[in-house]
């Protein structure tokens, strides 16, 4: 069995770098440090007094124009994309990004220096669950400039991307899963690019100052100006890909998506992001997280209703006796005549239904899932119910002891369990599980 949660990750020790800003022309030194679980990713301007942190959240964006800058009061951070879409991708979740000036090094153009600093630095497991958030229903936004922005459900992080430059010229596509080595091989060395005939109105307001043949590709007509050759046929797209890696990353969630772009810009990058944040908000659970109680021991009614949403007259776990290991659990439901349901099922002569027993399983199995994951924030839900059979009724004065024991899990998302409840030393009801948790 594979109950391995996915973890949350930092940095193993700090590491730093120096270079030229792309907008601002700045010399700056820029440190990434390491961060405690649910930190997340925060910038600490070192330059300005109180040497003042922001999260880098969508709730902080403030302007996309040929980058992405974040802000709070008078604050700000420009063009974090690119360090941003290498912590993502590398798998970092927490690290706090130290800068001396009001933007990050540009280097290349690319986001390869960052992947140089945070393999430098090293990536280390923490002991919490990352969190995720997995595309249930297709979320789509749409542009007047006519880009296209939609996430499809998919097991892993997937991005669809189709970039085309004005009239058509250089139309690329690419199709690759997200995961480190892909990234650090085939979309990090990617550089920045501009067509020649936006440079002009970025000149006049004031933007790329520290821009050059040597940390951007220039695109003229249909020649391509850079100091070294194309590194790869399809850079343009793959660079467009690193830009969205980054914008995404101030959603916050690991997403398991697919995302289709066409013609994706910082603009529409930060539209997903936001419709993303709308989407994740309502699969929330209204319930303050929880930490899940340490220890093997058995779990009272209190600590049980600490974990689980449910609440009278769907709570169908008094207490939890205790757990063997990270794959076994057993809980009680003791079974009164003041069931509700005893009103209407089989008056007369009161039959627990099925249906609850089975439900029964279903909480006590997830309260084990928590356990293992150690959140108790979350909620389980049924997929499937297999090789269910009820064996004997359950009548009014009966204790019904459940049993569940794991033995399937993906990370920390599904899970089945092979399931019974016993009355009397006696099989009562018993089926195979499956179940999410959000």
């Amino acid at each position: 069995m594979s109950s391995t949660p996915e973890l949350q990750h930092t940095l193993a020790k700090s590491t730093s770098l120096s270079g030229t800003s792309l907008h601002t022309g700045e010399k700056v030194t820029l440190r990434l440090q390491p961060a405690p679980v649910d930190h997340g990713i925060k910038f600490k301007r070192k330059d300005l007094q109180d040497e003042p942190t922001i999260d880098a959240t969508i709730e902080n964006l403030k302007t996309v124009e040929r980058a992405t800058t974040i802000g709070e009061g008078a604050m700000r951070v420009h063009t974090v994309e690119h360090v941003l879409a290498a912590l993502c991708a590398m798998g970092v979740d927490n690290a706090v990004i130290e800068m001396d000036a009001n933007e990050p090094p540009i280097g290349d153009g690319s986001a390869q220096l960052y992947v140089e600093v945070i393999k430098k630095g090293g990536v280390v497991a923490q002991e919490k669950a990352r969190r995720t958030f997995a595309v249930r229903e297709p979320i789509h936004i749409e542009t007047k400039g006519g880009s296209l922005m939609v996430v499809l459900p998919d097991e892993k992080y997937r991005i669809s991307c189709t970039q085309v430059g004005p009239a058509g010229r250089f139309s690329q596509f690419l199709s690759t899963e997200i995961t480190p080595a892909v990234f650090e091989r085939e979309i990090a060395p990617a550089r920045t690019f501009v067509f020649y005939e936006d440079v002009q109105p970025l000149m006049e307001k004031n933007l790329i100052k520290g821009g050059s043949l040597e940390n951007a590709i220039v695109v003229r007509g249909d020649a391509v100006l850079s100091k070294e050759p194309l590194r790869f046929p399809d850079e343009f797209v793959r660079h467009k890909i690193l830009d969205i890696i980054g914008d995404l990353a101030l959603f916050g969630p690991r997403i398991r998506g697919h995302v289709i772009a066409v013609k994706p810009g910082h603009g529409p990058n930060a539209e997903l992001a936001r419709a993303l944040m709308k989407e994740h908000a309502k699969t929330m659970p209204a319930i303050q997280p929880r930490a899940f109680p340490p220890g093997e021991g058995g779990l009272d009614i209190n600590q049980v209703m600490d974990i689980l949403p449910h609440r009278f007259p769907f709570l169908m776990v008094d207490r939890i006796v205790g757990f063997e290991g990270e794959s076994k659990i057993t809980g009680v439901k003791s079974v009164t005549i003041n069931e509700p349901y005893f009103i209407g099922h089989f008056p007369g002569h009161p039959v627990m239904p099925g249906v609850l027993q089975v439900e029964a399983m279903a909480q006590v199995a997830s309260i084990l899932m928590m356990k293992i994951t150690k959140s108790a924030s979350r909620i389980g839900y049924f997929i499937s119910a297999d090789d269910v059979k009820f064996r004997k009724p359950v009548f009014p004065g009966d204790t019904l002891f459940i049993h569940a024991e794991l033995t399937k899990a993906r990370s920390n998302r599904l899970a089945k369990a092979k399931c019974h409840c016993i009355v009397n030393d006696a099989v009562v009801s018993e089926g195979e599980l499956m179940f999410t948790f959000l």
